[in-house]
C-alpha cells in the first residue's frame, strides 16, 4: 500500500513538473515607438532553443498578426503554434511577431487604398519594419542581416503586404511566406507586379480551394504573372490546399513545411 501510494506521489510530482515545462513560454516581447505609424507596437520574439548557448548569426522571419502567432488567447480564432513547430522542427531561425494595429489593422497591412475599405498605409507600416524594427532586432540579437537571410510571412492582408514588401524592398526581403493573400483587395497589385521586370526571391505561395469565391482565381491569377518574372523557378512555391478554409488552421498546418521549404 505505501508503494503505490508513493508511486502515486511521484507520478504527481512528474505530471507537475511536465506541465510547467511544457507550459513555459517559448518567447518573450517587448515595445517599441512607431514614429511611423504615430504608435507603440508590441513585439514578440521567438529564439532558437539552443540561442543562449550558441554564437552563432541566425536567419530572421518577421511576421504580421504577433497575436496570433503564439498564444490562443490572444488570438482571434487560434493560433498559428509557430514557437512549437519550429521546436519540433529544430529550427534554427528568430522570429519577430509584430502585432497588429487592431482597428488600424486593415490600414496598416494595404499598400492601396480600396473605393470601399479605405486603407493604403502598408508603406508607412513597411517603412517602420525596414527603418526602426529592424535595426533594433539586429543590434539587440545575433541576426544574419542581409536579404537572403531575412523572410517577411503573413496571412490574408499580412500574405498580401508580405507579397509587396518583397517587390518594394527586395535588398531587405529575400523571402516571403504568402499564404491566403488578399489579392482581392486591389487590382494594383497585379499592375505592380507587371511593372517588376525581375523578381529575385524565394516565394512560398498558398491558399485552399475552400476559402472564398474568388480565392483561387485570384492566386492563379498573381502565381502566373510571378512565374514570368521570378529568376529562378525553383525559389516559386504554390500550393493550393484541397479543403482548405481561410483560418488558422490551414496556417498552423502548413506553416513547417512553409518554412522548411524556404530554409
Amino acid at each position: 500500500m505505501k508503494l503505490i501510494f508513493s508511486l502515486l506521489i511521484l507520478f504527481g510530482i512528474l505530471f507537475f513538473v511536465s506541465q510547467k515545462v511544457w507550459s513555459q513560454k517559448r518567447y518573450s516581447t517587448f515595445e517599441i515607438e512607431a514614429p511611423q505609424l504615430k504608435t507603440s507596437k508590441k513585439i514578440w520574439v521567438y529564439l532558437p532553443k539552443d540561442y543562449a548557448k550558441q554564437t552563432r548569426n541566425y536567419p530572421v522571419i518577421y511576421m504580421h498578426d504577433a497575436q496570433n502567432l503564439f498564444d490562443a488567447k490572444t488570438s482571434y480564432a487560434g493560433e498559428w503554434k509557430v514557437d512549437e513547430t519550429l521546436d519540433s522542427l529544430k529550427m534554427n531561425v528568430i522570429v519577430i511577431g509584430i502585432e497588429h494595429g487592431n482597428e488600424k489593422r486593415l490600414e496598416e497591412l494595404t499598400p492601396f487604398k480600396h473605393d470601399k475599405h479605405g486603407g493604403g498605409n502598408a508603406d508607412a507600416y513597411l517603412d517602420f519594419i525596414v527603418t526602426t524594427l529592424k535595426p533594433h532586432v539586429d543590434k539587440t540579437y545575433r541576426t544574419k542581416t542581409k536579404a537572403k537571410h531575412t523572410t517577411i510571412f503573413g496571412s490574408s492582408l499580412g500574405g498580401l503586404v508580405s507579397y509587396y514588401a518583397v517587390l518594394m524592398y527586395p535588398e531587405i526581403f529575400g523571402k516571403a511566406g504568402v499564404f491566403s493573400p488578399s489579392f482581392w483587395y486591389t487590382n494594383d497589385i497585379y499592375a505592380l507586379t507587371e511593372k517588376t521586370e525581375k523578381i529575385n526571391a524565394k516565394l512560398y505561395f498558398l491558399c485552399g480551394d475552400r476559402e472564398s469565391e474568388d480565392m483561387v482565381s485570384d492566386f492563379t491569377k498573381m502565381t502566373t504573372l510571378v512565374e514570368k518574372r521570378i529568376c529562378k523557378k525553383s525559389n516559386l512555391k504554390q500550393i493550393i490546399i484541397r479543403g482548405g478554409k481561410h483560418n488558422e488552421k490551414l496556417w498552423r498546418e502548413n506553416f513547417g513545411n512553409a518554412v522548411r521549404w524556404m530554409f
